[in-house]
């Protein structure tokens, strides 16, 4: 098992920096989505990116029961890949080998990677189509507001936070109840603006949002709104993203 640092997925060495060994955040359960785990300062992972993933059967069931009996539970799903290339491949298409694993939260934040299935490796596969949204960091000023990616598919609707200027932090979280949603812009990942809280502008220890509270959202800062309430969290970081 491996632990919260800035090595939890390498850049490795020796076949330039755009290579490395990715991560990618599990999310959902009638269609599962594969979120990249971003790191600013490490080049093959300054990525944000929401994929779909084909998933052998077997790391499908173990993902939805371990879920299901953690629910209420600060823990997270995440894929390993062992396989070194460079992200932006995956926009091409590729099959590649993963591994499931557990991540624990520890009460002082920390993160443990639990191999699941005995780590046993599987093929993922990624076809073009199946890249919802790939942005590489940089050039993003913080925002004035609160902002988030909208992604999701028919009632399973997600936001990731955006990561704009450094330092930040990365999270995901399920929403419920989404009202005046046009189911269509679910496969543009469009992002949407909470104009009730103020972006920080830099790292924060705890979600801006609160577990229960309702929120409404402008979508790509036009006047179109959406309302949701905040659900689970799946995932969150405000350390190793910015070491």
């Amino acid at each position: 098992m491996s632990t919260d640092t800035h090595t939890d997925h390498g850049a490795g060495s020796g076949s330039g920096a755009l290579h490395g060994l990715h991560r990618f955040l599990l999310i959902g359960k009638s269609r599962i989505f594969s979120y990249h785990l971003a790191l600013y300062n490490v080049e093959a992972h300054a990525f944000q990116a929401v994929v779909t993933l084909g998933l052998a059967d077997s790391v499908r069931e173990a993902y939805l029961a371990d879920l299901e009996k953690n629910i209420g539970k600060r823990v997270f799903y995440s894929l390993f890949s062992p396989d070194h290339f460079p992200l932006a491949d995956l926009k091409q298409g590729k099959t590649f080998k993963v591994q499931l694993e557990r991540v624990v939260v520890g009460t002082d934040g920390s993160r443990e990677f639990q191999p699941m299935l005995d780590g046993q490796q599987t093929d993922a596969v990624c076809r073009a189509e199946d890249v919802r949204y790939f942005r590489k960091l940089g050039g993003l000023e913080y925002p004035a507001h609160l902002t988030y990616l909208l992604f999701g598919e028919g009632d399973e609707v997600h936001i990731a936070h955006q990561l704009a200027e450094k330092p930040n932090w990365d999270e995901v979280v399920t929403v419920t109840d989404p009202r005046d949603l046009d189911p269509a812009l679910l496969g543009k990942v469009p992002d949407i603006t909470i104009a009730s809280i103020d972006d920080p502008h830099g790292v924060v220890q705890d979600s801006p949002l609160t577990k229960g509270q309702r929120y409404e959202a402008a979508i790509d800062g036009a006047g179109a709104t959406i309302g949701f309430t905040a659900g689970r969290q799946g995932w969150w970081n405000h350390t190793s993203l910015n070491a």
